[in-house]
């Protein structure tokens, strides 16, 4: 391509912008969004320099009456022991996975988890249902928040540069999360054991 011809594209790419119709415009203002007041508290972790998987494992073992978890990938023994624990103790523990990461991981804690008793459901409506969250006691007094690029993994602990964040007392940010779960979960079928 010419020198000119290179010149030429930046001003037909804003051209082509700024003639674009406002209906264009319009759709994309509806898309959904949330916004929550600033409350509570953020607590933020890198790895693997930071021990996330314990700071999850905590967040689960004093969840009082709920753990909600959407998860992609998911090899953690931890995080697995502490949502079976959680459910034995009465906490109503419920995932919701990713269909392809199911089928493909061998070292998956999915199938663990489902045999401990955790209703388990597989969100197969999306090429990838790459949520990492856990919603904990939604409406609640003292709800939390996690969520981050940090899969439920070893690898993610201990092989990656990850982040991670726990919002601990935010109950709009709860409520906003537990909204998307409950919708993700509407879609997901029951995994068949």
């Amino acid at each position: 391509m010419k020198k000119s011809s290179l010149r030429i594209l930046p001003l037909l790419s804003l051209a082509l912008l700024f003639t674009t119709s406002a209906p264009a415009f319009e759709q994309a203002q509806d898309i959904r969004s949330h916004a929550a007041a600033v409350s509570g508290t953020v607590q933020v972790l890198f790895t693997p320099e930071d021990d996330a998987t314990g700071q999850i494992v905590q967040a689960i073992e004093h969840a009082q009456r709920q753990v909600l978890v959407q998860t992609f990938s998911f090899t953690s023994r931890e995080i697995s022991e502490a949502l079976i624990s959680a459910k034995q103790r009465g906490v109503d523990v419920r995932v919701v996975t990713d269909a392809d990461q199911i089928r493909r991981m061998e070292r998956s804690k999915v199938p663990t988890v489902a045999a401990g008793g955790v209703p388990v459901f597989v969100d197969s409506l999306h090429d990838s249902a790459h949520n990492k969250v856990m919603v904990i006691d939604a409406g609640s007094a003292n709800p939390v928040v996690i969520t981050g690029s940090f899969n439920f993994t070893h690898a993610a602990q201990f092989k990656n540069a990850e982040n991670l964040l726990i919002f601990r007392g935010n109950r709009e940010l709860t409520a906003a999360y537990l909204e998307n779960w409950l919708r993700h979960r509407e879609h997901s079928q029951p995994l068949v054991k």
